[in-house]
């Protein structure tokens, strides 16, 4: 289970309110046409500033709605992403705005034809808890550099959160550009049936298909920012101890509650003794303090917690190895929500730790013998949001490359792929639909309407009737079979 915004089972029922929020957002983007360069420039920056600004009441508010998230991850995980990301649009507006030459076909070269990246109107944006503010004001930042108006669902699980953006946000944008709708899960079901012009989600595959399905009875496309299990993959002989920090980076920040953590890892099966070692030396460097430090943070709420538990307890039962790793373990049992950091050795298939995404600071390793076997066993599975490789560069790399399907890869190292602001980000499959960050992200909310300048003269007007030996003749010389 990903992080996700609840959605009722329900059929959406229209709401009037959300309705003609909507209605004054398109009419005013109909009133006022595409903002310019500069309007854009400045809705990003008045973002940006407000972020920085209230820093502080961020971090409380991530802390209340998790009961323990430090504010070092906060400010690294929450508002960096989102700071840099309106950085990289600021600095590449005019290029991406700018429109693109296209060819011309041969025989109509007095003409000219260009692409224009025009905006849609209004963007719905459903954000998720796990990153309650970053996967909310990342795609409005996107969406506004794209010239749009935004209507933003935050999640009811994180309620600080969600009552922070509602009173921030009108403070620096009319309700007619930016509007931020809080409420549970009836909300979030009549939210993605809205004729918006685009809709961008970002949680749980299951919940992904209904807003899909929501969003198709008025035809707006999609894009789905999903999850899955993504996996490591060791190479044989690798330096266990790099490796082994870079994977509890990405498993334990946040606690595991990342879509893009380290589901489980491939090892080389004679490895893992010595790769379980190595990830307990890396927990304890990262987190001296044990889960009781002020840099652990918690688990959404109880029962997340107990959903964390009952896979732990399940594989338990089915005779895997749960290995607590880290200083003091013992300690998360006594403190709100948190779990320690655990391996689970020899879990198999039929366990539900092996077939949910785990969405929590639980790892299991299991053992592969090669790199075809490990190639073989993620693709025997559903296409992961994020893949990550440990090996050189060489011919095994290039497989794993070449012969696996992901959202995104980082080779050597895990998360940082979604750090690079210039790279589109998106799944594929049950991971997701369609990709932001980048210029991919802008033209994603944008329209690429192509146009088509006639000149004075092109083979169109020698192609009219009343037809005669001249079309013929034409004809025979373009419709010519290939050569060779």
């Amino acid at each position: 289970m990903t992080a996700q915004t609840e959605f009722s089972a329900a059929a959406p029922v229209p709401d009037a309110g959300l309705a003609a929020i909507l209605e004054r957002q398109r009419a005013a983007f109909l009133a006022d046409g595409p903002p310019p360069a500069e309007a854009r420039r400045a809705a990003l920056n008045r973002l940006k500033s407000a972020l920085i600004a209230h820093r502080a009441e961020i971090e409380a508010a991530l802390t209340a709605d998790f009961g323990h998230r430090s504010r070092h991850e906060t400010g690294i995980m929450e508002i960096m992403p989102v700071v840099t990301a309106i950085d990289y649009l600021l600095k590449n507006l005019k290029r991406f705005m700018k429109p693109e030459k296209r060819h011309v076909v041969l025989t109509m070269r007095a003409g000219q034809a260009r692409v224009e990246y025009q905006p849609l109107g209004v963007v719905g944006i459903i954000a998720p808890w796990n990153y309650p503010l970053q996967l909310a004001l990342l795609p409005l930042a996107t969406a506004l550099a794209a010239g749009n108006r935004a209507m933003v669902k935050m999640s009811e699980l994180t309620p600080a959160s969600a009552a922070l953006a509602a009173r921030l946000i009108p403070q620096i944008f009319a309700q007619e550009e930016v509007a931020i709708v809080t409420g549970d899960a009836e909300t979030g079901a009549a939210f993605a049936g809205l004729p918006f012009d685009h809709l961008l989600f970002t949680g749980g595959t299951g919940i992904g298909r209904k807003v899909m399905a929501a969003a198709a009875q008025n035809l707006v496309p999609v894009t789905l920012e999903l999850g899955g299990k993504s996996p490591a993959i060791l190479a044989a002989g690798q330096d266990l101890d790099r490796a082994a920090a870079s994977i509890a980076y990405g498993k334990l920040a946040n606690s595991g509650q990342t879509c893009i953590a380290t589901d489980y890892v491939l090892v080389p099966r004679a490895e893992i003794g010595a790769f379980a070692e190595a990830y307990d030396r890396a927990v304890k460097a990262l987190y001296p303090e044990g889960p009781a430090g002020t840099d652990y943070s918690s688990i959404v709420n109880a029962r997340h917690h107990a959903r964390l538990s009952a896979l732990v307890e399940e594989a338990r039962a089915g005779g895997a190895e749960i290995r607590p790793v880290g200083h003091h373990p013992q300690a998360a049992e006594g403190l709100h929500n948190k779990m320690a950091p655990t391996l689970v050795l020899g879990a198999t298939d039929g366990m539900r730790i092996l077939q949910e995404e785990i969405f929590g600071p639980v790892l299991p390793v299991i053992g592969h013998d090669g790199i075809d076997d490990a190639i073989a066993y993620v693709n025997a599975r559903p296409r992961p949001l994020a893949l990550y490789f440990f090996g050189p560069e060489g011919a095994e790399r290039d497989r794993v490359l070449s012969r696996t399907v992901s959202g995104n890869v980082t080779v050597n190292g895990t998360l940082l792929h979604v750090a690079q602001d210039d790279l589109p980000f998106g799944g594929v499959g049950p991971s997701g639909m369609g990709a932001y960050h980048g210029i991919e992200g802008f033209r994603a909310m944008s329209h690429a309407k192509g146009v088509f300048v006639q000149g004075r003269w092109n083979i169109a007007t020698m192609l009219r009737p009343p037809f005669g030996p001249r079309a013929d003749k034409i004809l025979a010389g373009i419709l010519k079979p290939p050569k060779g």
